[in-house]
Order: structure tokens, then sequence, then C-alpha cells
């Protein structure tokens, strides 16, 4: 006697191991281009730049936001377990925050094209972004199986995440609230560095793969900076060269290792390139700006071209990985 299949050995093996193996790394696309798109806001207001380009390019990151957020939802109700499992990952469980920092992200990014949405989607990123902090900073104080190798540039995202909270902050919420985020990810971006520094000098180098997240240590000052503008009425003070010049050694030295990364074939660790560039452009936009410094103002112009021609790259990167059945894998 026949028995019917059950809808889950009814599904298609394709489909069902594609959505199985949807990656929360995929949100860092959404902070790679929304990066990119107020880049070119801020290029807009200081190079006379097309202001139609960074509007097409948040409206774009938006589609792309509901996009992948249908996607893992779709893989948390049919995959529990997968999601738990990713979630308990010791390295990949520090990407999930990039969803509620593109939610952040993409609140600043229309700020002053879509106020209401803007709004909506920045108190509901902060929310979410402080559940994160609290959940994975709990994880690591409570570890059960974090050693030192699995500490990577990317723990950065949950805790100094925090650190964008003002830029928009200061016109959706009250500045306490600013000022609450933009403490608790200035400190804890002191602590985390000097874990990744004793990391890089006294053990093994970061594994291939996650090299490009090296990157990520632009993000925590290039970002600190312009939150600390945002908090201090747009005042170049002494503490915000410090946070600029800070990113921008730090950019400088990546860039002198530059013939090391070459050696990494595509990953989509790649993306962990694409937002500390668009974040150390617009603060070397701002900050040429702001001083009349016509040096920073040509090297944010030439950053500019450089992040968007990075980024154009990874799409078609990453485009060309999906069809070739490399990213919705087991990893």
């Amino acid at each position: 006697m026949s028995t019917a299949p059950s809808p889950q050995a009814a599904e298609p093996a394709h489909a069902s191991s594609w959505l199985a193996h949807f990656p929360i790394t995929l949100f860092a696309t959404i902070m790679g281009t929304t990066g990119l798109a107020i880049a070119w806001h801020k290029s807009a207001q200081v190079l006379s730049m097309p202001h139609g380009v960074g509007i097409g390019l948040s409206y774009a990151a938006l589609a792309l936001f509901v996009l992948l957020l249908l996607g893992y939802a779709a893989k948390v109700a049919r995959y529990p377990g997968e999601f738990v499992a990713e979630f308990n990952h010791p390295v990949r469980i520090s990407f999930f925050p990039a969803i509620s920092i593109s939610a952040i992200l993409l609140s600043i990014a229309l700020l002053h094209v879509q106020p209401g949405l803007s709004w909506a989607l920045w108190w509901g990123g902060v929310a979410l972004h402080l559940v994160f902090t609290l959940v994975i900073m709990s994880s690591w104080i409570h570890h059960t199986h974090y050693q030192i190798q699995h500490s990577t540039p990317a723990w950065f995202i949950p805790v100094v995440g925090n650190i964008l909270v003002p830029i928009a902050g200061m016109t959706h919420g009250s500045p306490e609230i600013s000022w609450f985020f933009f403490s608790v990810g200035l400190v804890f971006w002191i602590v985390l560095l000097t874990v990744m520094m004793n990391r890089f000098f006294f053990h093994p180098p970061v594994p291939a793969k996650l090299l490009p997240t090296l990157f990520i240590l632009i993000a925590p000052p290039a970002v600190g900076f312009l939150s600390y503008l945002a908090l201090d009425g747009g005042v170049v003070d002494n503490f915000a060269r410090v946070l600029f010049y800070v990113a921008l050694f730090t950019t400088f030295l990546l860039f002198y290792q530059l013939p090391q990364f070459r050696k990494v074939p595509f990953f989509m660790s790649w993306w962990a390139y694409s937002f500390p560039m668009a974040a150390i452009t617009i603060a070397s936009l701002t900050m040429g700006s702001k001083i009349g410094s016509g040096f920073l103002m040509g090297l944010g112009g030439a950053l500019l071209a450089l992040t968007t021609a990075l980024i154009a790259l990874l799409v078609v990167l990453t485009l060309k990985a999906i069809a070739a059945g490399k990213v919705f894998i087991p990893e």
C-alpha cells in the first residue's frame, strides 16, 4: 500500500537546500549598498554630485532589505533548526545585528527622502539592535564554545554598531537615547579593539576566508566621528579629530596590506570591504568640507569612485557565485 509523501519529502531537493542554507551574512550587502547611498548623498552636498544617484541607491537598498528579510523569515519558519544552528555559530552570530544596522543605515539614507519611513526604520532598528547587543554580549560572557580563534573583526558588528544611532537619532529620538548608544559603542569599541589586537599579535592569523573582515576596523572610528559631530552640533573639536585620524590611519594601514588581500579568492566575506570603505568616504568628505581641506575633499572624491567601483564588482561577483551555486550551501 502506498503512502502519501510528507510535505517536506515532496519539496524538491534543490528548493529545500537553498532556503535551508540562506546565509545571514547576506545582510552585509545591505550595509555596503546603503553606506554607498549615504556617501553619494554626502557627495551631492559637498561635491555637487547628482542627487539622484544617492536616492536611487537608497531605494535599491530598501528593496533588497525587504527581499532578504522575507527570505530569512521563510528560512526561520521552514527550517528553525538551521536558524538556531546559525545563531549559535561562534562567528555567524555576529552577523545577525547586520539586520538592525541595515535598518538604522536605511533610516539615515532616507532621512530627507522619506522622513516617516526613516523614523519607523530608526526606531525599529534601534530596539532590535539593543536586543541583539544584550543577547550576544551575554553569550560571550557565559560562553561555552568560544575560543580566541573565533574572534574576528566581525565581533565589532553587534556592539560597535551602536555608534551609528545618533546620526539619524538626533532627528528622530532624544539626545539622551543617542548618547546612550554612542557611549556603549565607543567604550566597547576600545575593549574589543584590545581583544582583536591580542588575537592578531599573539595568535594564528585570521583564516584567508575572513581576511576581508579586517576592513571592519575602519568603521568604528569613521562612524564614531560622524556620530560625534551629530551629537556635538557639527563642531570639529579635538576629539572629533582623534576619531577621524584614527580611521584614516587604519585605512592607510589596510591599504598597505593590499597584496595580502589580493590573494584571497571571492567569498561573501568580501562584502566586509564595502561598508567600511563607504564610512571612510563619508568621513573624509565631511571632514574636508568642515575644515576646508582640499586634500581631504579630493581624497573623499577618490574614495567615492573606488567604493562605487568596488560595490559594483561585489554585486557582479555575488550574482556569479549565486548562479554557480556557491552561496546557498552548507558552510
